[in-house]
């Protein structure tokens, strides 16, 4: 069966980094886009990133672009998020999942196109 699952997450002080681990079992994940979602008590569901099949694409939101750096090695078939000069902003749970529908990130990220969503990880941003 299918099973994804997301690590990496912790409490971190302002400016800090973290790394994000997406690893999937019974599951390719090089052969589709994979994308992290994140969410904070309150708040929808945001896409943060994603990762297509082709060298190069790749995508970020906003609110994160220029400070996380979305990554697979495909020799192992996972895909990493680092997250550096994080902000209390950045608390929430990060998930990732798989685009059944697309290779490629487009220009945004629609939630119902993923699938084989994790438990996620919770990432603490807090002095």
């Amino acid at each position: 069966q299918v099973q994804f699952v997301e690590s990496g997450g912790g409490l971190v002080q302002p400016g800090g980094s973290l790394r994000l681990s997406c690893v999937a079992s019974g599951f390719f994940l090089d052969y589709y886009a994979v994308g992290w979602f994140r969410q904070a008590p309150g708040k929808q569901r945001e896409g943060v990133s994603c990762v297509g099949t082709s060298i190069g694409d790749t995508y970020y939101s906003g609110s994160v672009k220029g400070r996380f750096t979305i990554s697979r090695d495909t020799a192992k078939g996972t895909v990493t998020l680092e997250m550096n000069s994080l902000n209390p902003g950045d608390t929430a749970v990060y998930y990732c999942g798989a685009n059944l529908q697309r290779t490629a990130c487009g220009n945004v990220m629609r939630g119902h196109e993923y699938s084989y969503w994790g438990q996620g990880t919770q990432v603490t941003v807090s002095s």
